[in-house]
Order: structure tokens, then sequence, then C-alpha cells
């Protein structure tokens, strides 16, 4: 599967900047994925960590329906691959759905969370659903904690892929 990642803008509105940050780091996710197999997509990292390519793939899919729907919107998210038993089950559980249909499942959390941007009418309405306890954060919050998540998982990406087959900085 194959993305166009577009370069982030030097110059722009607040909005503009976070929009672009986070197709940049999506995309970028979804590159270090492309030519791979399911198999090699599940190799781990360093023992003991569960970390894989497939692994974060889902993580960022749970995170995106988690984020957007959950806590902004106050619904249920749907299709999440972690459980009340296993919170990291995206990285323990590889089997289900291969590499092919997790991207596209993570590609379509990623369009559920762009039409939720975009129908939102400011960067600083609040969540409906708390963060913790009573902490309600801003829609302008949200976005800047997915920007950082990526960027951390990315980095986790690089390794990963430079482990399979020596690929780096695609």
């Amino acid at each position: 599967m194959e993305i166009n990642r577009v370069d982030t803008p030097v110059v722009g509105t607040n909005e503009e900047m976070l929009l672009a940050f986070i197709e940049f780091h999506r995309a970028t996710l979804v590159r270090k994925c492309a030519g791979l197999t399911t198999e090699q997509a599940t190799q781990r990292s360093v023992p003991p960590s569960s970390m894989s390519l497939l692994g974060l793939v889902r993580h960022m899919t749970d995170v995106e329906k988690m984020w957007f729907v959950a806590r902004f919107q106050g619904g249920e998210p749907t299709g999440l691959f972690r459980t009340p038993e296993d919170p990291d089950a995206a990285f323990n559980d590889l089997s289900g759905p291969d590499l092919e249909e997790s991207l596209g499942l993570f590609l379509g959390a990623c369009a559920q969370s762009r039409e939720i941007v975009a129908a939102t009418p400011s960067l600083d309405q609040l969540a409906v659903a708390p963060r913790r306890g009573d902490q309600y954060v801003s829609m302008r919050w949200i976005l800047f904690h997915l920007i950082e998540e990526y960027a951390r998982h990315n980095g986790h990406a690089d390794l990963l892929r430079e482990a399979i087959d020596g690929a780096t900085g695609i």
C-alpha cells in the first residue's frame, strides 16, 4: 500500500500546521510498512518488547479511535484491537487482520478522525469525555498529543523497519 507523504509547511496558521504535521506522521507510519509482508511486519523488536510494525499500525488505529471518537465525541470506539483484559493487545496478539487489512482499518480510522476535526468549529472546543477524572481536553490538545504519539512511534518504526530489511529514511 503506497501513500503520498507531503512535506510539512514552514508557515501557516496554527490549525494548518497541526493538521499538516499529523498527516505527515500518519503517512510516515504507512510508508514504514510499504512493501512488507504480514510475516515481516510481525517481527518483534528487542525482547522483552512485543512491539512490531503490525502492532504499531493496530495501536495507532486504537489511538485515533480512542481520542477522536471516544474522547472527543463521547462515542463508542468500534473496531479496536485493545481489550479490557489486555490494553496492549494491539502488540501482544498479532492474529487476526493481516498487514493490508490492518492498514485499511488504520486509514479508515484516520479518515474518520479527519471528518471529526473538519466538523469541529474551533480547536478550543472541549472533548465530551474526560481524559482523566474531570480533565476535559481541547481538540488542539488532542492534535498536539497525537503528533507527539506518532513522532515517538515513528521512531520505533524506523528501528523496526531497519531490522527487517535494512531500509532507512523511508
